[in-house]
């Protein structure tokens, strides 16, 4: 159990609770994550990402990892017969460097895919959309922000995020006595606490016998129904290209069956340093789980997708193009601390047991519909 903490998220989220009763995790993990002013994404003056921050990012760590994939992005465009206008949507675009390095790099070496490009950046949080919006000044003449939702319908375009799919508010279940029972959250006097309850939604049921798995009697899993609605809303708007998602996650047996998740993969940040209660301090924490790419990839099909490729983030970036972008970058470097700060980088992208190791990249295509 938690202790409830002073903050207003914490303070409404209890009321809430003794109003109307425990809540699903998922409900409580939406509010933590996406409250309009208080929820961890979105509350004003939170540094999240960096050194000071709870979390680091391939973006954020390197413009390697965006000048690699504008050498990729190029060549879908040339794949999608290099059409007069273009639209790139990066979800989740953050605090824009991502968009900045890979507009840059299409600018100095594809300017024919440059010249044709719309970049519309789709941001949750209001304070990181200001950030964005300085960083990409330079291209504000071909930049927007938007939601996906908002936009017409794209004739060819990709689909491009990084580390969101992880952050999608997730069902959490267990067995107990033989019957599996979804977990919500309560309160007990002045802490948030565990309760079990009936499954919130058929579609959880649904989830398990299409994928033939349950709990085992007291283990813990994590269901991210959220995945399909959001790639509903992505085959809406893509008439034809790609969709392109880099995330953490394992396939539906392995996240089911591996001892080591035996209580789920959920897990909760601050300032780079791991919290075992998750439920304290809601709206201060970065929360997360590791996606099943099994139920991706299934749901994907279902919305008009071809997989085109599904590798690790270090092999697809080598064989993207990063060491051709690491000899670019270091052959304009002005110093040598720069050219050893870009090598420093590659390697942590694609050295085995590195950061990039960690990580997937899948690819997958729509066609004209």
């Amino acid at each position: 159990m938690s202790a409830i903490a002073t903050s207003t998220l914490a303070e409404q989220l209890a009321e809430r609770i003794r109003r109307d009763g425990p809540i699903t995790f998922c409900a409580w993990m939406e509010a933590a994550l996406y409250h309009p002013t208080e929820g961890y994404y979105c509350k004003p003056g939170r540094k999240r990402w960096g050194r000071e921050g709870d979390y680091r990012t391939s973006p954020e760590r390197s413009e390697l990892f965006a000048a690699t994939f504008a050498r990729y992005f190029a060549g879908l465009y040339d794949e999608l017969e290099r059409p007069a206008d273009w639209t790139i949507v990066e979800m989740g675009g953050g605090d824009g460097g991502f968009a900045r390095a890979l507009l840059q790099s299409l600018q100095d070496y594809w300017p024919h895919a440059f010249c044709s490009c719309r970049y519309v950046v789709d941001e949750a949080s209001f304070n990181s959309r200001e950030h964005a919006e300085k960083r990409i000044a330079q291209f504000r003449d071909r930049v927007q922000f938007e939601t996906l939702q908002d936009l017409n319908r794209i004739n060819a375009g990709i689909i491009f995020s990084n580390e969101l799919l992880d952050a999608f508010p997730v069902h959490r279940l267990t067995k107990k006595d033989g019957k599996v029972f979804e977990l919500y959250v309560t309160t007990v006097g002045q802490r948030f606490a565990w309760s079990l309850g009936p499954l919130s939604t058929p579609r959880l049921s649904e989830y398990f016998r299409e994928y033939g798995t349950e709990p085992a009697e007291g283990q813990i899993v994590e269901i991210n129904l959220a995945i399909e609605p959001w790639l509903s809303n992505v085959a809406e708007k893509l008439a034809a290209g790609y969709l392109i998602t880099v995330d953490y996650g394992a396939e539906t047996r392995e996240l089911h069956f591996d001892p080591a998740r035996y209580q789920g993969t959920l897990r909760a940040y601050c300032q780079h340093q791991f919290v075992d209660d998750v439920l304290t301090r809601p709206g201060e924490l970065d929360l997360t789980t590791t996606i099943d790419w099994t139920y991706v990839r299934r749901a994907g099909e279902r919305f008009g997708f071809e997989e085109v490729e599904f590798s690790r983030q270090d092999k697809f970036l080598l064989q993207a193009g990063l060491l051709e972008e690491l000899e670019r970058q270091t052959d304009k470097a002005e110093s040598e601390a720069e050219k050893l700060h870009f090598r420093t980088n590659a390697r942590e992208m694609i050295l085995p047991g590195a950061m990039g190791s960690s990580f997937q990249v899948l690819v997958m295509k729509r066609l004209t519909t």
